[in-house]
């Protein structure tokens, strides 16, 4: 039997839970309180059977913390542990490279995923990824320069963009 870790951490834009595995990597994330919620968007071979209820997940809840605080580049150095096919799993590794306070759009982002004409694919990597934040997915825009979608709400997303924007100039 798999068991995985989780925490909630207040944030400015709600409460935000993580779950890690044994090894601190975290499986998934989100502007949630509910833990099977995030639990349910692993991806079958990863996904534990267990959850077990943190008051903190050391590094994790640290980097959470200072990243609503203001240092959005705190996320870089959290593991994280995805699966999925070679172009989901290269997508999310691209997607943690994308500077914060320059968002790109789904076009640019399947262009820097080295398939410029899967930006369906491209956008499938953000509505997949279950590690929000750490995989930053809120980084990537409709090509007309609008939000798109959130898993975790538009608002969320335009604060999170808005704060990284406001500690890059």
């Amino acid at each position: 039997m798999s068991s995985a870790d989780y925490a909630m951490i207040p944030t400015p834009i709600g409460p935000f839970t993580a779950l890690v595995d044994h090894e601190g990597a975290v499986l998934a994330a989100g502007w949630t309180d509910d833990a099977g919620e995030l639990r349910e968007l692993v991806h079958p071979r990863l996904r534990p059977d267990e959850l077990r209820r943190r008051e903190s997940l050391g590094a994790v809840s640290r980097v959470v913390e200072k990243y609503h605080a203001g240092e959005v580049l705190a996320i870089d150095d959290i593991t994280v542990r995805q699966v999925s096919g070679p172009f989901l799993t290269h997508a999310w590794e691209v997607l943690r490279k994308v500077t914060p306070g320059n968002p790109v759009t789904y076009t640019a982002f399947a262009d820097l995923s080295g398939r410029p004409e899967a930006v369906r694919a491209a956008a499938n990597a953000c509505a997949r990824n279950a590690a929000a934040l750490f995989v930053p997915c809120h980084r990537v825009l409709r090509t007309d320069g609008s939000l798109g979608g959130f898993r975790w709400g538009l608002a969320v997303k335009r604060w999170l963009l808005d704060h990284e924007a406001a500690r890059a100039n």
